[in-house]
């Protein structure tokens, strides 16, 4: 935190060059000066202002479920961050079962291929590359992966998301702040949710909700909580086992992460009432090798735990690795109000009704 802090006092002096730059580059694509992909199905774009954490990938995953429910054939389109790919389009699931390990395509679009069969999940550096590829495969609706930034490819349907313990963060435009973009860029979404509301942060959320509700009028803001669904054991084989229970065993576990914010995971297992002997943070996307797996153990060990506990995202890493302890994760989903899904078949068919006319 203290790095980040003085990182964001040096860049605060750089945040208006990036904010006017940015704010260029929307003009240019609102003006058709540059060029934005359409093809001819509806796209629903799940993204965010901040940097940082604000659960895309649960909702993604969420959404594409309640699509499936309706009949539909959606496809997930992500850039793939944390991949070693530079190939223009990679299909990491026609939706059987995976077809390329996440040191290739990245943490998230293995995730999303392991938990939504029947689901395609393509990859690229430029998204519409692979949305065309998804087409071609049968896909009627798209799903775009941390899409609000990505205007290259057109979108029916603009979500926000908004992380509740963060919010807005210090609410100045990187490299100053948490912000990707300035707070006009806003204007361009259809509806924003706060994730991971709870008790305990529940009274700020309702407060920025109803700032969000005053400057955006006609936007709803939805809350979203995350919950626990499951745990998973990976085995030695490679295949993930559900168990019965929320508790691995008797023993205590060492807790680790690479995501956007390790600290939530350890609350989450704390919350739980999974005991832990200690826990380490990673960077996002961390990229597990030998070495540091066994550091991850050995550190475990020293701390007197039985097994390791981390979550889905980071498991999927760690496949065709030896692990020498027992390895889990939490299996989390997320539980948006219930006008949410109204929101989204509404938003649907109304996108499905201007494609007729």
């Amino acid at each position: 935190m203290k790095k980040r802090n003085i990182m964001f006092a040096v860049g605060r002096f750089f945040s208006p060059l990036y904010s006017l730059l940015m704010l260029l580059r929307e003009t240019m694509y609102s003006h058709h000066l540059f060029s934005v992909t359409r093809l001819g199905v509806p796209v629903i774009s799940v993204g965010n202002l901040t940097l940082g954490g604000t659960g895309k990938t649960p909702m993604v995953q969420y959404i594409a479920r309640i699509l499936q429910a309706q009949g539909r054939k959606p496809a997930i389109i992500s850039r793939g961050y944390g991949g070693s790919t530079r190939e223009k389009v990679n299909v990491v699931s026609a939706g059987e079962e995976p077809l390329l390990d996440a040191g290739f395509i990245g943490d998230e679009p293995r995730l999303l291929a392991e938990t939504l069969p029947g689901v395609l999940v393509l990859t690229g550096v430029s998204r519409k590359f692979p949305a065309a590829r998804a087409v071609e495969l049968g896909a009627d609706v798209l799903i775009l992966d941390d899409g609000f930034q990505h205007l290259a490819l057109g979108r029916d349907l603009d979500l926000v998301l908004f992380n509740a313990d963060t919010l807005a963060g210090n609410s100045r435009v990187f490299p100053g702040g948490d912000l990707r973009e300035p707070t006009r860029a806003l204007r361009r979404c259809h509806g924003f949710v706060l994730t991971g509301t709870c008790r305990a942060n529940r009274d700020r959320a309702q407060r920025f909700a109803g700032l969000l509700r005053n400057r955006f009028p006609g936007r709803p803001v939805f809350f979203a909580q995350y919950q626990a669904d499951c745990l998973v054991q990976l085995m030695a084989d490679g295949q993930v086992r559900t168990l019965a229970g929320m508790l691995p065993g008797e023993e205590p576990c060492f807790g680790f992460s690479g995501i956007a914010r390790p600290e939530s995971f350890r609350q989450t297992l704390a919350a739980l009432g999974i005991k832990t002997a200690g826990f380490r943070g990673l960077p996002d996307h961390f990229r597990y090798r030998g070495a540091g797996i066994k550091d991850l153990v050995r550190q475990a060990e020293q701390c007197g735990a039985g097994a390791l506990i981390t979550t889905e995202k980071d498991l999927v890493k760690l496949r065709g690795h030896a692990v020498s302890l027992p390895l889990y994760a939490v299996r989390m989903q997320v539980v948006p109000d219930r006008d949410f899904d109204r929101f989204i078949l509404d938003g649907l068919a109304a996108m499905s009704s201007r494609r007729c006319v």
